[in-house]
């Protein structure tokens, strides 16, 4: 009697080039589920402006000193570091080392605590784009995906104009992608019918 093969489990073609495991892990639990907590939607917000110009798996790799150096995303602190605390952070090989980065990331905590005065929670304004309800789209290949949409358009043109910076509409479409506001997995994907349940 013949060994049986174990049945090969279809993933995103981008969650498995290079066979990273902490992309693989990243790309099995987190992508594309949807997220309503506004501590991990701020870490969001800060680890995908940190990206621009780098990739993900790098942003990845750094994600644990990312959260010790801003104090768990907590909004509140970071809203109030000052020159002293940016010197601090430059210092830090454990993290993207960019004065504007870093600038931003203290700049984008302010608007994001007014816009959750205005709104409740930065959950609701940002899924207010959408009423809730997740776009589920149908691609079948990684080229398929588009680098930003009508909405991350929309999306980056109001958080513009609040005040926030690294937010274009390329890397609003990665966050839209990341915290479940579209499922981008290909439809062969073993998560593309998971996510968003």
């Amino acid at each position: 009697m013949g060994v049986k093969k174990k049945k090969e489990i279809k993933r995103c073609t981008w969650g498995v080039s290079g066979g990273d495991e902490l992309m693989i892990e990243y790309h099995d639990k987190e992508w594309g589920v949807p997220v309503h907590e506004d501590r991990h939607l701020f870490e969001v917000l800060v680890l995908d402006g940190a990206q621009a110009g780098l990739s993900w798996r790098t942003i990845l790799n750094k994600r644990e000193n990312y959260r010790k150096a801003f104090d768990n995303f907590d909004v509140k602190k970071v809203s109030k570091y000052n020159s002293k605390k940016a010197q601090e952070l430059m210092q830090n090989k454990g993290i993207v080392r960019n004065k504007l980065k870093i600038a931003y990331a203290v700049r984008n905590a302010k608007v994001f605590m007014d816009i959750q005065k205005e709104f409740g929670s930065f959950d609701t304004y940002i899924w207010g784009f959408i009423n809730g309800k997740p776009i589920k789209n149908k691609f079948k290949k990684i080229s398929d995906l588009p680098a930003k949409t009508e909405l991350s358009d929309e999306i980056s043109k109001d958080l513009k104009n609040r005040g926030m910076n690294f937010v274009g509409s390329t890397i609003i479409y990665a966050i839209m992608q990341t915290i479940g506001i579209v499922n981008d997995h290909q439809t062969d994907c073993f998560r593309y019918n998971k996510v968003g349940k």
